[in-house]
């Protein structure tokens, strides 16, 4: 039996503890707030008050939250996962950051003598709970090795690509493509709708054709019910946009289409749609004039 530790325990992080417990790992556990971990302690969670105790108590720690200063939060301080690992452990930070500080973190943790990995994920919250999850890994390959089999509890692909940096990158790339993707399958069937087709129908010929992919056929449901709860929301989506157009920046690589979609996000958020899925974007096109989208 594996002794794990799961800190953030939100829509992701919440289903990848369940997972493990139903394996029979033993889990311990944190979040911001505890309300959110009730079912899983009723399943056998040990609940910790701080990331430093989930770290103490476990061999390989994990941790899945929003952002840089989120991850900044639960690492550090008195009360943070650094304080509480320890020589020869592992700590799996699963967020989607930036490079830079996923690098830096991993730095604190070799002072440490343990060791770090980053491995952001691809897939929704169904991913997560078939297991089908795309799991991008960076970091040594000593400690990748040791929780490989652990990983693949969790995901269906798994794949070293080198360094901390070089994972995040990777994340970063996919969900940049995917919102790109997204968009674009947005404006062909409100293009198609307008001219007389009906919705649901250009949908399943569009998904069925040269265009059709994975995500695009796992959206489908979405662009026919927008109250769906959302798999990926617009905020979240937007903070990765934005982190890959910093990335960017920072490599010298024009990211035309990634700044396309952040201006649709954008919009997204000022017509109230925050915390819907990512294909609201499709009712975001239908309340922007035409000759105004036109560059």
């Amino acid at each position: 039996m594996n002794t794990i530790g799961y800190v953030g325990l939100g829509a992701m992080g919440g289903r990848m503890a369940g997972r493990l417990l139903d394996l029979g790992d033993r889990v311990y556990g944190t979040n911001r707030t505890r309300a959110k971990a009730e079912p899983l302690i009723e399943r056998g969670l040990t609940w910790c008050d701080t990331p430093r105790e989930v770290a103490a108590a476990a061999q390989v720690v994990f941790s899945m939250v929003t952002d840089d200063a989120a991850l900044e939060s639960v690492t550090s301080g008195p009360d943070g996962i650094l304080a509480g690992l320890g020589p020869g452990k592992i700590y799996i930070d699963m967020s989607t950051v930036s490079p830079a500080a996923s690098s830096g973190i991993g730095d604190q943790v070799r002072g440490i003598g343990a060791h770090m990995l980053a491995a952001p994920v691809s897939g929704s919250v169904r991913a997560v709970e078939q297991g089908s999850l795309a799991i991008m890994v960076g970091g040594d390959t000593e400690p990748f090795h040791a929780v490989e089999p652990l990983l693949h509890q969790l995901g269906q692909q798994v794949t070293h690509v080198g360094g901390n940096a070089e994972a995040l990158l990777l994340k970063l790339a996919i969900n940049d493509s995917l919102a790109a993707q997204l968009l674009a399958f947005c404006e062909g069937v409100l293009l198609a709708e307008r001219g007389g087709v009906d919705r649901k129908k250009a949908i399943e010929v569009m998904n069925g054709s040269a265009i059709g992919s994975p995500s695009l056929r796992a959206r489908a449901d979405f662009l026919l019910d927008p109250l769906a709860e959302p798999w990926f929301d617009v905020v979240l989506m937007q903070k990765d946009i934005r982190l890959a157009l910093a990335t960017a920046d920072s490599l010298g690589v024009a990211l035309p289409a990634a700044q396309v979609t952040d201006a649709l996000l954008s919009k997204a958020r000022e017509l109230g749609y925050a915390d819907r899925d990512i294909a609201i974007m499709i009712e975001v096109l239908q309340q922007i004039p035409a000759a105004s989208a036109r560059p």
